[in-house]
């Protein structure tokens, strides 16, 4: 029976490890979806001159998730209540935070580019935007190191560290 937990705890260290893995391998695939998401907005803004909540609606159609929930999300939003985009902006920017590999950090970039979003004219809004990308690819290279240097350490630490738990126990 000892063996048994012993092999479970192992199991589950190894487990926890992959999963930290895993959120290190997403992070910076999310980043690069997210920098699409904004180029094609800056698209939708410029040259179709679509309003917000229809721009949101086409690209949600064109990214995978996480992003298409959160522009599909903002779309509705809009839709039903044709009001403050920025609290609605704040609401979704959490729950894609939460849902995704995305750090503070990029929450944080999201916040400060929904302050300006809808404020300013189309060149200023430009300026927003590839703003915004720029710091999310700051983020990205960021996120990149961390997966060269972490991802293989975070499988081994997971492994090891179970088996040095259950070796300290028995």
């Amino acid at each position: 029976m000892k063996w048994i937990g012993a092999l479970l705890f192992i199991a589950a260290a190894t487990w926890i490890g992959f999963e930290w893995s895993q959120t290190l391998n997403k992070r910076p695939k999310h980043i690069r979806q997210l920098k699409n998401a904004l180029q094609t907005l800056e698209a939708e803004i410029l040259y179709s001159q679509l309003p917000l909540k229809d721009a949101f609606a086409t690209i949600a159609r064109q990214i995978p998730e996480p992003v298409q929930s959160f522009f599909q999300n903002l779309a509705q939003g809009l839709e039903k209540d044709n009001g403050d985009l920025e609290s609605l902006w704040k609401k979704e920017v959490d729950l894609l935070i939460k849902d995704s590999a995305f750090g503070t950090n990029e929450g944080e970039i999201l916040l400060q580019f929904g302050q300006t979003l809808g404020q300013h004219d189309f060149l200023q809004q430009q300026k927003h935007i590839q703003l915004t990308i720029y710091h999310l690819e700051r983020e990205l290279e960021e996120a990149r190191d961390n997966q060269f240097r972490y991802e293989k350490m975070a499988k081994s630490l997971g492994i090891l560290g179970g088996l040095f738990i259950v070796l300290l126990l028995i």
